[in-house]
């Protein structure tokens, strides 16, 4: 009967923290999608243009990893990762809008080491975690590792053109996407599962 109880409310814990936040998740992996078919699909997409894409996408996906880590505390293992990760896109975004005329060298040095440090961090994160779906572990090490790539070549190719520089980063987004957006509905539907049984 005390069993009962403890496994009751550990669903109920998870429940709340997942129904709450799933969202967050999928806001982070539809955000990506935009921005990589924008990247991709706009012939005329100038190197300001690009820059403030990428930086309202880090600004909004900071906040969005912020809350998460913050509201973690205590319930999730990795909410100190995730609050780094957060702070890191939340200050490269700031700064991208706020320069806007940023160089190219200077837009590739920010972007590689963004997301290499974003891949690095959200891979060890997500075995620090409790209670995650070999699914969701899988998906999180994928797109971590999928960072890692993309932040090596984008600065192994410092003398690659423009229009290759934002192919990589639309490509990227356009897998990380979805990588995001199965991880939220893996969570989710791993809940509903613990509350029918």
């Amino acid at each position: 009967m005390v069993k009962q109880t403890i496994d009751t409310s550990a669903v109920d814990a998870l429940d709340t923290y997942v129904s709450n936040r799933w969202w967050m998740w999928l806001t982070q992996g539809v955000l990506a999608i935009l921005f990589g078919l924008a990247a991709l699909f706009w012939p005329g997409l100038t190197i300001v243009t690009l820059v403030y894409l990428f930086g309202i996408y880090l600004l909004v996906t900071g906040v969005v990893a912020v809350i998460l880590a913050l509201t973690g505390v205590g319930k999730r293992g990795s909410w100190i990762l995730s609050l780094l990760i957060g702070l890191v896109q939340l200050g490269v975004g700031v700064y991208l809008l706020r320069h806007p005329g940023v160089s190219f060298e200077v837009l590739i040095a920010l972007i590689g080491f963004s997301l290499i440090f974003f891949g690095v961090l959200s891979a060890v994160a997500t075995f620090l975690e409790k209670g995650v779906t070999v699914t969701e572990r899988t998906l999180s090490v994928i797109a971590g590792l999928l960072a890692l790539v993309a932040g090596v070549v984008v600065l192994a190719q410092p003398a690659a053109s423009g229009v290759a520089f934002v192919w990589i980063l639309g490509l990227f987004s356009l897998i990380y996407g979805p990588i995001t957006i199965a991880q939220a509905l893996d969570a989710k539907q791993a809940v509903d599962e613990l509350k029918t049984l």
